[in-house]
C-alpha cells in the first residue's frame, strides 16, 4: 500500500511539473508528496527526478518508471471501475476539459443533474480554448469542437454545429451591401483569433462547391464572447459557431449574411485517450453528454 501511494505521488508530481501543485491535486501537503517520493526513490535505490529551485526534469531511470507506474495506477482505476459498474455505481473523481464559452453556455447548466444521478463522483472541470493533452495533464475525458485531425484520442460525436456569417441589422444598413463573398474583405471584421483559417473565412455553396475570403480584421480577439459582443454594438462581421450566435440569429439581433452560402460544419466530441477498459465514470458522463445534445437548443 505504502508503494502504491508513493507511485500515486511521483506520476502527480510529474503529471504537475511541482510538488506543490501535486499536493494539490492529491489533497494533501507538499511535505507528504516530497516524503513519499523520497521513500520510493530510497527503495529502488535510485534517482527518479532531477531537482533544481527552478524546475523538475525525469532521469532516464524516471522516465521509464513513469510509464509503468501511469499503466498500474490505470489498470487499478480500470478494476474499481469494473467492479463499479457491475454493481451498477459510478463513483470516483473524474476531470473534464471543455471550450471555455461552450463550457459555460451549454455545459454548465447539465453539471447539476448529472451530479444527482450520479451522487458518488466528483467533478473537476477546467474551461479553456487551449488543446490540452489529456494524458500529460491528467484529464479523464475532454469536450472538443473541431474538425477532429487523426490523433491516438478515441472520440464520439455529441453533435454538430455551423459557422454563421452574421452583422448587426444596424451594421447591415450603415455599411456597402453585400451581394458576394468578395464584398467581405472590404469590411469591418471581428476575427476569432484561434480560428484555424486564420483570416481566411470559406463557405461552400449549394453545388458544394467553396468559396474563400481573406479578411481585413478591424479587432482580434481569442474570445467569440468579444466578438459577438462587438458585433452587437454595430462594428462589423463576425464568423462564429450557431451555439454562440444561435440564439442572436433567431431573434433577430443578428442577420445571417450571404445566407445562400454555409459555414463549415463542426462536430462537437467526447474525447478520452482509449476505449480499452473505459472507466465508469468516462462512459456514464459521455452517454449522459450524447442523450443531452440530441436536439440541441443552439440552433437558430
Amino acid at each position: 500500500m505504502d508503494q502504491f501511494r508513493q507511485m500515486q505521488a511521483f506520476v502527480a508530481v510529474v503529471q504537475a511539473g511541482s510538488f506543490v501543485q501535486a499536493a494539490q491535486r492529491l489533497d494533501t501537503s507538499k511535505a507528504v508528496v516530497s516524503r513519499l517520493v523520497l521513500e520510493l526513490e530510497a527503495a529502488l535505490n535510485t534517482r527518479l527526478l532531477n531537482r533544481t529551485t527552478r524546475r523538475l526534469s525525469l532521469t532516464d531511470a524516471g522516465n521509464e518508471y513513469v510509464e509503468r507506474c501511469r499503466q498500474i495506477l490505470e489498470d487499478v482505476n480500470d478494476a474499481n471501475a469494473a467492479v463499479s459498474a457491475g454493481t451498477g455505481v459510478v463513483s470516483g473523481r473524474l476531470k473534464l476539459n471543455a471550450p471555455l464559452t461552450f463550457g459555460n453556455l451549454h455545459l454548465a447548466p447539465l453539471w447539476g443533474e448529472f451530479l444527482k444521478l450520479h451522487p458518488q463522483v466528483e467533478l473537476d472541470i477546467t474551461l479553456t480554448d487551449r488543446v490540452v493533452d489529456l494524458v500529460d495533464e491528467g484529464y479523464d475525458m475532454a469536450v472538443r469542437i473541431a474538425l477532429l485531425a487523426s490523433s491516438s484520442m478515441v472520440s464520439r460525436a455529441l453533435a454538430h454545429d455551423e459557422v454563421f456569417l452574421c452583422a448587426s441589422p444596424a451594421y447591415l444598413r450603415s455599411a456597402p451591401p453585400i451581394t458576394t463573398l468578395d464584398d467581405v474583405a472590404r469590411h469591418s471584421v471581428m476575427a476569432y483569433s484561434l480560428w484555424s483559417g486564420g483570416d481566411v473565412w470559406t463557405l461552400t455553396d449549394a453545388q458544394g462547391q467553396p468559396h474563400s475570403v481573406t479578411t481585413h480584421p478591424r479587432l482580434r480577439a481569442n474570445s467569440g464572447d468579444t466578438c459577438r459582443a462587438t458585433a452587437l454594438a454595430d462594428q462589423g462581421l463576425i464568423y462564429q459557431p450557431g451555439f454562440l450566435v444561435g440564439d442572436d440569429v433567431r431573434t433577430g439581433r443578428l442577420v445571417r449574411v450571404l445566407p445562400d452560402l454555409r459555414g463549415p460544419t463542426l462536430g462537437i466530441h467526447a474525447v478520452y485517450p482509449t476505449r480499452k477498459h473505459l472507466p465508469g465514470k468516462v462512459r456514464a458522463m459521455v452517454d449522459f453528454l450524447a442523450d443531452a445534445f440530441q436536439t440541441p437548443t443552439w440552433r437558430p
